[in-house]
């Protein structure tokens, strides 16, 4: 089994064509970037809003509680069934919108519910001292609560990520590419017996899972990545080099020197 799929894997034709591995790994990037951008422009800001007023929470709860029970795939051949009589001609469209609004209803949640979920995490005395600065409810919400929220935002973007490219798999089977169309078209040849045509479509399976598992893990690798070199390190607690780090008593000593770099990684604060 694994020699058939290292067979596939290596094998140089598969790669090739508008029918190859490569086409199938730039469809499925695609169907899933457009899925994953679009509940972002989405659900971001709405979860921003939400967060910010605390109106519309019970929008929040019901919406990630109906995604957990959402048929993917049933839904998708059930939309596919509704819309493809719509469109005549040779367009990919009757394939391609079912599988981008079932994508989009599973990323949305994740997405939203994070977002909303991490400007409540904020501590509110945070919030207090912010206002008793004078900063508007627009500076909070960019300066302090978006900060903040901003790992468990992330993490948010990274699940809807694994969830879409997963379920983009299953698009294969109502006719649309990417991924799972290796793994739909070993399925169809039969059962999987001791035959030179069996040993080719246990390789191509295999292969369509292992690409399809790489691909999720390699974006959330990705993503992880930049979570980790953007976010705040006042956040993180994660420091350039042990030189950024100010003990207390020498912040006492630079305080009664009248010096300005008592903060860690050279921030400037009023001498005492």
């Amino acid at each position: 089994m694994i020699g058939d799929w290292w067979s596939y894997l290596t094998d140089p034709d598969n790669w090739d064509g508008r029918n190859g591995l490569w086409a199938n790994i730039v469809e499925h990037v695609t169907y899933s970037g457009i899925a994953v951008g679009v509940a972002l422009l989405i659900a971001f800001p709405l979860g921003l809003w939400i967060g910010h007023t605390g109106r519309g929470a019970t929008l929040v709860v019901g919406t990630v509680n109906a995604s957990r029970a959402l048929p993917t795939f049933g839904l998708m051949v059930l939309l596919f069934i509704l819309i493809s009589p719509h469109f005549t001609g040779k367009t990919d469209l009757p394939y391609i919108l079912p599988v981008e609004i079932v994508l989009l209803l599973l990323a949305v949640p994740p997405i939203l519910s994070n977002t909303y979920a991490g400007l409540q995490s904020v501590d509110p005395a945070v919030r207090d001292a912010a206002r008793g600065m004078g900063m508007t409810g627009g500076q909070v919400l960019r300066q302090v609560e978006l900060p903040n929220a901003y790992p468990l935002i992330m993490s948010g973007l990274r699940s809807a990520a694994l969830q879409v490219i997963a379920t983009a798999t299953v698009g294969a089977y109502i006719g649309l590419g990417g991924l799972g169309a290796p793994i739909y078209d070993a399925t169809q040849q039969g059962p999987f017996q001791d035959t030179e045509s069996s040993h080719l479509a246990t390789g191509e399976l295999l292969t369509g899972a292992f690409l399809v598992a790489a691909l999720a893990l390699l974006i959330d690798l990705v993503l992880a990545t930049i979570q980790r070199y953007t976010t705040s390190r006042g956040i993180t607690g994660r420091y350039r080099s042990s030189s950024d780090l100010v003990a207390p008593s020498e912040v006492a000593v630079r305080a009664a020197e009248g010096r300005t770099d008592l903060a860690p990684g050279g921030q400037q604060v009023a001498a005492l």
